[in-house]
């Protein structure tokens, strides 16, 4: 497994060896020793896990989720190509308003680990991508927010060649500094008490 720490504070992509052969291939997206030395805990306490199936050029995100109570995420593409983005969202973080890029699909088999405050988007690159969610709270729609995926601030390079299929909740999102002015993005400290809060019920690695 390799590992690869992102500029992001806190968030990392984690790269495994894929196994393959005649019959085709084999891969585990998630190593609990892999992820343990990386981050310096167990996996957080699984609360639900969740796929989407999307159709190429669909864009979801920019998504977070209010802090408190927050969210922690482990997501991998097992079907398909995504462009996923990883947003930092927490206001008073050193790495506010930074994002990185990386492409999930079964044949490299990354994954991505979000912790509580960072921002999530993915857009697909084929028909029939499917996104894999691991989550550490259960999803309460009242609690899910989400920032323009267009806004012009963070110049997200969404793919070209197709129009975006957004939906109305993400198409009326507000921009990063109408959220910032709104009280609708997360504090940094509180979100690194709420990932405490997460080590300490996973335990050390």
């Amino acid at each position: 497994m390799q590992v690869r720490r992102l500029a992001i504070e806190g968030a990392f992509v984690f790269t495994p060896h894929v196994y393959t052969d005649t019959r085709g291939s084999f891969v585990s997206p998630f190593q609990e020793s892999a992820f343990a030395r990386a981050t310096g805990h167990r996996l957080f306490p699984v609360a639900q896990t969740s796929y989407s199936l999307s159709r190429r050029g669909v864009v979801r995100g920019l998504h977070y989720t209010a802090t408190p109570p927050g969210m922690a995420k482990f997501v991998h593409c097992p079907q398909g190509r995504a462009l996923d983005f990883i947003v930092d969202l927490r206001l008073g973080s050193p790495t506010f308003g930074r994002w990185e890029s990386v492409v999930l699909d079964p044949y490299d088999a990354r994954a991505a680990y979000l912790p509580v405050g960072v921002g999530h988007l993915f857009a697909a690159l084929q028909d029939d991508t499917a996104m894999s969610y691991t989550l550490s709270r259960e999803y309460v729609a009242e609690n899910e927010r989400a920032i323009a995926p267009t806004d012009p601030e963070l110049r997200l390079p969404l793919p070209g060649g197709v129009a975006p299929v957004l939906s109305e909740r993400d198409r009326a999102a507000p921009t990063l500094a109408e959220a910032a002015d709104a009280g609708l993005l997360p504090d940094y400290g509180r979100c690194r008490e709420l990932d405490d809060e997460l080590r300490s019920a996973a335990g050390t690695g």
